[in-house]
């Protein structure tokens, strides 16, 4: 029986924020299965993402948060498999509108939310700090008795937690406090062996970052 599986897609490009430019290159995850697939932050380049994704049926584009570098390939990979929907956090809007002014998206995601994708179901939580809007997709272990799930456990966390300490805070939108509230209550609470799957950079894993997290509001940033 085929199994869920997530690939990884490296994007390069540009992040934009506050009149700053920054080179970046971002972690495109892809979870499925040979027949379907949810993209979790289409980022930079439509085509590399389409290559990775074939001639499976795309359920949905997952926005992790609106900042540009998660969002800019979204609208035209949604394109290219036509009714693929793009879903983001409503309080991340003001973010997407300035990458995409005449398109909003096409539903709004919400703590709590779940996202099925080839016998997985996805949860939705709300992750604020980074953005307002920021959102982590967590995998829970699977059932012994369902063969077609990935086992372990599994958080795709966009840019609220990385290997080595929380998101970026300090621009516009973002605030450290939230952030590391996000990650105390709906992260660290976690199993200790779940993969946290990055928006940029290498993974990690829970039981790694949790012991970290008075140096990280002792650092303040």
């Amino acid at each position: 029986m085929i199994r869920t599986r997530i690939d990884l897609v490296v994007t390069s490009g540009v992040f934009s924020i506050d009149g700053d430019d920054f080179a970046v290159d971002n972690n495109v995850w892809i979870i499925g299965d040979d027949h379907e697939a949810v993209v979790v932050d289409a980022a930079h380049d439509a085509t590399t993402i389409a290559d990775a994704i074939g001639d499976r049926r795309l359920r949905s584009i997952v926005c992790t948060h609106g900042h540009n570098d998660h969002i800019n390939a979204a609208a035209e990979l949604a394109r290219r498999y036509g009714s693929a929907p793009i879903l983001l956090h409503a309080a991340d809007e003001m973010l997407w509108s300035m990458v995409y002014p005449d398109r909003r998206p096409d539903g709004a995601l919400a703590h709590g939310d779940t996202v099925e994708v080839a016998g997985a179901t996805l949860r939705v939580l709300h992750t604020p700090g980074h953005s307002p809007g920021g959102v982590c997709l967590h995998l829970p272990e699977s059932s012994e008795h369902d063969p077609t799930l990935l086992t372990g456990s599994h958080v795709f966390g966009g840019d609220t937690l990385f290997n080595g300490g929380p998101g970026a805070t300090g621009r516009s939108f973002s605030d450290f406090p939230t952030i590391i509230d996000s990650i105390r209550r709906e992260i660290l609470t976690l199993p200790l062996d779940t993969v946290v799957h990055t928006g940029h950079g290498d993974m990690t894993r829970v039981g790694d970052e949790a012991p970290h997290l008075d140096e990280w509001i002792a650092r303040g940033h």
